[in-house]
């Protein structure tokens, strides 16, 4: 298995890049969003690999960072999604932002990437819940941003943000009015939270 490729950027595509080792060129697929975060052509850059084999070809695909390929690899395992099915959504959206729609059931973010519908969106959310840690689900930038705590399923700012879903607003703007709240109500109850994350929202 070849555990990551570094060399220099040869050359970026819509969907592609070309990274040259010691005289080899290795075509490795990548996202939108690993390329848009990729340094210039003939600088160097390290992309963490995933060998995939169908009967159609063999394929590389690559990430900048271990997270971006472990959340890959996690979404490798949901029934009926592929490689190319994992990257369209790593290209919308950052490791972060598919864990807070997953923590969420935030499925119509998840159903922003290109070919994929809300079935496979809410399978994901279904198959992939158990598959986070709670620290996993509960980290990343709008955390540290906000209030240093996780999430516990009897928070009220989980609760918060899961009436605010029921109401028709979307995972991730949901969480961030909440943490916003959270971050100068502390200890205040659900009821609370509720009321002052609408008022973020308006």
């Amino acid at each position: 298995m070849i555990a990551f490729i570094s060399g220099i950027l040869e050359y970026t595509g819509e969907d592609s890049a070309v990274v040259d080792v010691n005289g080899v060129g290795y075509e490795i697929a990548v996202s939108a969003d690993t390329i848009s975060r990729m340094p210039g052509v003939d600088e160097q850059v390290k992309l963490y690999t995933y060998f995939s084999v169908t009967q159609d070809a063999c394929r590389l695909y690559g990430f900048l960072s271990r997270d971006d390929l472990s959340v890959f690899k996690k979404l490798l395992t949901v029934s009926g999604l592929g490689p190319k099915g994992g990257q369209a959504i790593l290209s919308v959206m950052s490791p972060d932002e598919l864990r807070f729609a997953i923590l969420t059931g935030d499925s119509k973010a998840i159903t922003a990437a290109p070919g994929v519908g809300k079935k496979i969106a809410e399978r994901i959310i279904l198959e992939l819940k158990d598959r986070f840690s709670d620290d996993e689900l509960t980290a990343g930038t709008l955390q540290t941003a906000a209030p240093a705590r996780g999430l516990a399923p009897d928070d009220p700012g989980k609760e918060a943000i899961e009436a605010l879903v029921a109401l028709g607003y979307g995972g991730q703007e949901a969480m961030r009015a909440v943490y916003a709240v959270l971050g100068t109500e502390s200890g205040a109850d659900t009821e609370t939270i509720l009321k002052a994350a609408l008022k973020e929202l308006m």
